[in-house]
């Protein structure tokens, strides 16, 4: 294991003047974006959101009261340019904004999936930055308009200006990140480990073992709904012990009878075999085989993306699971907000 610890910073750590007299683009107004800008914006920062002609955001922004402009545009009149359109156009969104950055502006992130893998390759005379809130962006915003705090991460890939770092500071600062906390981290630090934990873990392995098994319970003779109520329902659960009380919090609160088979069998179903396929799977990040992928991937119209949504879409589990969450209270107001916070999160650039 490894004894390097990463630095947090909070908010007197961070030097306001740093970037109270600049002009920041927020490109994008999306889950992040529309967060960041408002965020900047209440915090008495200049903000100018960039949003190409057309964008179905443009209403949006304009009705929060916000300058809006072409990304273009945006990027000549600002001192700070972050980049908070989805990773797959960011490429092209860069192409149209590159002339204006002039020498000692910032380019900054919010994941450096595009900037790791050389994709986007900023000038030398520009400060690069990411400063990433570690939560959807409704949870960024309505946590600033509470007077809470978001963590965040902070990286620094360039810093010709000798300042980029506290400039950096500031602006997480300005978007309530700082209160909670910024841990310092580096590009590549931060985009191997994402998507790692999102193919191993977050978004892939558990998603892989929801359906080994329920598949398991279902072929064995037990109802879809018994299988749905034990290994996708009550996920949930202890996914919220997981995360607010680490393991230790867990095992403490399930019964005595969860605890011993929890303990005697996991390693089995999750054994050597598995992480050995992690380690796969993370060589493929670090190397770049897995960001060609995924670039060569976009470039022929998502035909393997496409076959794998619909066939997890047609996957028996989500026909019991629709049916089966419509006796829960809580369903119709889920719904709604996790629809209003997909639009968001899918919005034009």
């Amino acid at each position: 294991m490894s004894d390097t610890r990463a630095t947090i910073y909070y908010t007197e750590d961070a030097d306001r003047t740093a970037i109270e007299n600049k002009t920041v683009a927020v490109l994008g107004f999306g889950s992040q974006g529309h967060a960041h800008a408002q965020n900047l914006d209440d915090s008495g920062i200049d903000v100018v959101v960039g949003l190409r002609k057309g964008s179905s955001s443009r209403a949006a922004a304009e009705d929060t009261g916000l300058e809006v402009a072409t990304p273009a545009v945006a990027a000549e009149a600002a001192d700070i340019v972050s980049m908070l359109v989805p990773d797959t156009v960011q490429p092209a969104v860069y192409e149209a904004i590159e002339d204006g950055l002039d020498a000692g502006d910032t380019l900054q992130f919010a994941h450096g999936f595009n900037i790791h893998y050389g994709q986007i390759e900023p000038p030398a005379d520009v400060d690069v930055t990411m400063i990433a809130p570690k939560s959807p962006g409704h949870l960024v915003r309505r946590n600033y308009e509470n007077g809470e705090g978001t963590p965040g991460l902070l990286a620094v890939y360039q810093n010709p200006t000798n300042e980029a770092k506290e400039e950096a500071l500031a602006y997480a600062q300005a978007i309530g990140c700082a209160r909670a906390g910024v841990v310092e981290t580096t590009f590549r630090e931060e985009t191997e480990t994402d998507l790692f934990g999102e193919q191993a873990v977050l978004c892939g392995g558990v998603t892989s073992l929801v359906k080994h098994s329920y598949e398991t319970l279902v072929d064995a003779g037990y109802s879809p709904e018994m299988a749905y109520f034990e290994c996708m329902n009550e996920l949930k659960l202890i996914v919220d012990l997981l995360y607010e009380g680490g393991l230790a919090e867990m095992w403490n609160s399930v019964s005595d009878t969860a605890e011993y088979g929890g303990l005697t069998r996991g390693d089995r179903i999750v054994d050597d075999h598995v992480r050995d396929n992690m380690e796969e799977t993370l060589e493929a990040v670090q190397n770049g085989e897995f960001a060609r992928e995924w670039i060569t991937e976009n470039h022929a119209g998502r035909p393997s993306y496409t076959l794998h949504r619909q066939a997890e879409q047609n996957h028996d589990i989500e026909a019991v699971g629709e049916e089966l969450r419509q006796l829960f209270a809580w369903s119709e107001e889920s719904n709604e907000s996790e629809d209003s916070e997909q639009e968001r999160m899918a919005a034009d650039d």
